[in-house]
């Protein structure tokens, strides 16, 4: 045996990584979000009691609902058609009975019973909608049954961690209507899942609800179910009521949140539906806090505020919706560490790396209640701030939140080594092994596949330091800080000058994946060179080299990009970080390839981007897919446990866009710029609605003709510019 394989067989992988026992491919399910809960459904809108299964209705981080199945006479009804609408707000499913007797006797021909089911989530609750109507020739009486129960399990149980215990289930209560099913955790708290019926069930117990109806041909019945996972927040409703108010609240926030943002719209229906789908994914992971728009970072698993994934989010997403990037700049101002704890891994001035709301977190039984175990989230903090000043010229927030960047920079500051470089090394056993965007246990290893070990030095966070004091340096000047500017340039190029030194691996023709602890460089290709090409650190030479290595077949499956190149010993097509392909990992890169004036390429990476979407379920981007070659006549090959949606997933697709066209934002000027603008093959117009600067805004059409693209306005409300460089 030899050492990698030695290493393979005894390394554990940490106890925080997802497996969940049940592909969450192979069960197709539907999700749906609002604020802190959301819902894992079946096609058919139940929740399946299965072992090892997601499924389940959620709220801060517990699954509130583990079961709630429909039946018709004691059978599963047929599935005749699901849809999860465009906006994701409502689920409906189309159901029909199958052959059998009613509940008379009576012969019940397959497809007599049709049964319509919404459902759609607000402000902690589920509400669901049944409608039975009878298609058949003659009375028919119907055993329309419900059940239901909680488990009430910490996410990270679902995600396939064991407890040695557990809390208490407490006394079910029971009313005409209603029914409520409670827990008690080790925390002390108790957690409580209401359901309450309209009409009022005949049968009623703790997990079932049982109702006869009698069906005249041609005639329909409605049941409403309203399930509330925080029923102390407020007295028992009327389901039918809250249902159509819940559904009308729901949707006018949606309207908010759609007026906000620009729009991307072309002459392709295709195209079209999936910036539709991307935006809408986005706008149902944003959470609202008192802070201003907060992206969550996906469903089912990170359901939750992560520092890393909502600055990534925001910077893909600053042109055409720079409030989302404020209300993430200032939570995470709000949430920044103040002082030193080593089992939450927080320092002062560091950026939080995910918060949650769960039994196990309270307890300690995982280190997320508020956790700073992530080097980037600081300098991508710092780096966000810079980019939505130059998008928005707003200094009076940028004034605002200047202590909390100068903290940022301070700690990047106690935190680099005499060369400028800023490494991680857990200061808990219970933490992150690896603490960058590839946080698996194994994505950070040598050629030979060996783990690295000690501090690590990852080479797209010494570009993203690199980018953060150029930002810092800028937000100060417009400050007035001459002095702290000048030095954070200084420091900017000092470590340039070393990364330049210490990261390039000729053999390799790119950057290193990083130093381990001794120095030593881990001479992998990796796909976080890549993510360089955005921050200016590299030599424009060298630059262009890492974007010609990651469109060679090594790394680009036709797809997209891989994190790890085909022929690293850790490769691996259905690794999390060793050779799958990430949409905003690809983003990222495309946006560094047109900074560096490489458009024709940034196109073609869209271009496989694109038709991995066309592929997908509801044309929805997921977390990541696997890295195997495109291959003639089937789509990308799925990743198991995937989140889906994933918010920076969901703004690659506005991302590759802005890339394509090499917008950028003027504020001074009042202008928006196009450089050298490129459409990709698979459209050939493109319509950017309600560009806002300032108080302006502006739509323009972008259109292919003969030998060029072109830009023009066609509406304008106030004082902006458009600028094309051809």
């Amino acid at each position: 045996m030899n050492l990698l394989a030695i290493e393979s067989a005894t390394q554990a992988p940490e106890p925080f990584s997802v497996s969940a026992a049940v592909s969450l491919q192979e069960r197709r399910y539907r999700t749906i979000k609002c604020g802190d809960t959301f819902g894992v459904f079946d096609h058919g809108g139940d929740i399946l009691s299965v072992l090892g299964g997601v499924d389940g209705l959620y709220h801060q981080d517990t699954r509130h609902l583990s079961q709630l199945d429909l039946t018709l006479g004691g059978m599963r009804p047929l599935l005749l058609s699901s849809t999860l609408g465009t906006d994701n707000v409502m689920l409906t499913s189309d159901l029909s009975n199958a052959a059998a007797a009613d509940a008379g006797a009576v012969a019940l021909d397959q497809g007599v019973i049709h049964v319509q089911r919404s459902l759609f989530l607000g402000e902690g609750t589920c509400h669901g909608r049944i409608v039975i109507c009878n298609f058949g020739s003659m009375r028919h009486r119907v055993q329309l049954e419900l059940r239901f129960a909680s488990d009430f399990a910490d996410l990270f149980e679902v995600r396939g961690m064991r407890r040695e215990r557990r809390g208490d289930q407490l006394p079910v209560r029971l009313t005409g209507d209603s029914v409520t099913l409670s827990y008690r955790g080790l925390d002390g708290l108790d957690r409580s899942t209401r359901l309450v019926f309209e009409p009022a069930p005949k049968t009623l117990s703790a997990g079932k609800a049982g109702f006869n109806l009698e069906l005249e041909p041609g005639a329909q019945a409605t049941i409403f179910l309203e399930i509330a996972c925080t029923p102390e927040a407020g007295s028992v409703r009327h389901p039918r009521a809250s249902f159509l108010a819940a559904y009308v609240r729901t949707k006018r926030s949606l309207r908010a949140q759609m007026a906000r943002a620009a729009v991307i719209s072309s002459v392709h229906e295709d195209f079209d539906e999936t910036v539709r789908r991307s935006a809408n994914d986005l706008r149902m992971l944003v959470t609202m806090k008192p802070t201003g728009p907060y992206p969550y970072a996906g469903v089912p698993w990170f359901s939750t505020a992560f520092g890393r994934d909502a600055l990534i989010t925001a910077l893909l997403m600053l042109p055409l919706d720079p409030a989302l990037a404020c209300g993430v700049l200032r939570y995470l101002a709000q949430e920044q560490a103040t002082g030193f704890d080593p089992t939450s891994e927080a320092e002062p001035g560091k950026i939080l790396h995910e918060m949650r709301g769960g039994e196990m977190a309270a307890l300690r039984e995982v280190p997320f209640r508020r956790y700073y175990g992530s080097v980037d989230s600081t300098p991508l903090f710092v780096m966000l701030a810079g980019a939505y000043l130059n998008r928005t010229g707003d200094l009076a927030t940028l004034q605002e939140l200047w202590p909390h960047i100068d903290l940022a920079l301070g700690w990047i500051d106690r935190r680099a080594d005499p060369s400028g470089f800023v490494s991680y090394e857990r200061s808990t056993d219970e933490g992150l092994a690896n603490q960058g965007w590839k946080d698996s246990y194994d994505s950070i290893s040598h050629a030979d596949g060996t783990l690295a070990r000690g501090a690590i030095t990852l080479c797209e966070v010494q570009g993203y330091v690199f980018a953060a004091r150029h930002a810092g340096a800028s937000i100060a000047r417009r400050l007035g800080l001459e002095v702290q500017a000048s030095a954070l340039e200084a420091k900017a190029e000092h470590l340039r000058q070393a990364f330049e030194e210490r990261f390039w691996c000729e053999r390799l023709g790119t950057y290193a994946l990083a130093l381990d602890g001794e120095g030593r460089q881990c001479q992998v290709r990796s796909s976080n060179a890549g993510q360089l090409l955005m921050t200016g650190i590299a030599a424009p030479e060298r630059a262009r080299r890492v974007a010609e290595g990651l469109m060679h077949p090594r790394f680009f499956t036709g797809w997209g990009i891989r994190t790890l190149a085909a022929d690293e010993a850790r490769y691996n097509p259905m690794s999390y970080h060793n050779g799958s392909v990430w949409p905003h990992d690809n983003a990222l890169i495309a946006l560094g390839m047109a900074h560096i004036g490489l458009r024709a390429e940034t196109a073609r990476l869209f271009e496989g981007i694109y038709a991995a979407s066309n592929s997908m379920d509801l044309r929805r981007l997921p977390e990541l897919f696997c890295g195997f070659h495109r291959r003639p006549g089937q789509g990308p090959t799925s990743y198991p446990v995937a989140c889906t949606p994933q918010a920076w997933a969901a703004a690659a697709i506005p991302a590759f866009v802005q890339a394509c066209l090499g917008l950028s934002f003027d504020p001074d000027g009042r202008a928006l710029r196009f450089d050298h603008p490129e459409l990709p093959t698979f459209v050939d117009g493109l319509t950017l609605r309600n560009l806002f600067l300032g108080g302006a805004k502006v739509t323009v059409l972008i259109s292919r003709t003969p030998g060029e693209v072109s830009v023009s306005v066609i509406e304008r409300d106030g004082d902006v510019r458009v600028v094309t460089t051809a």
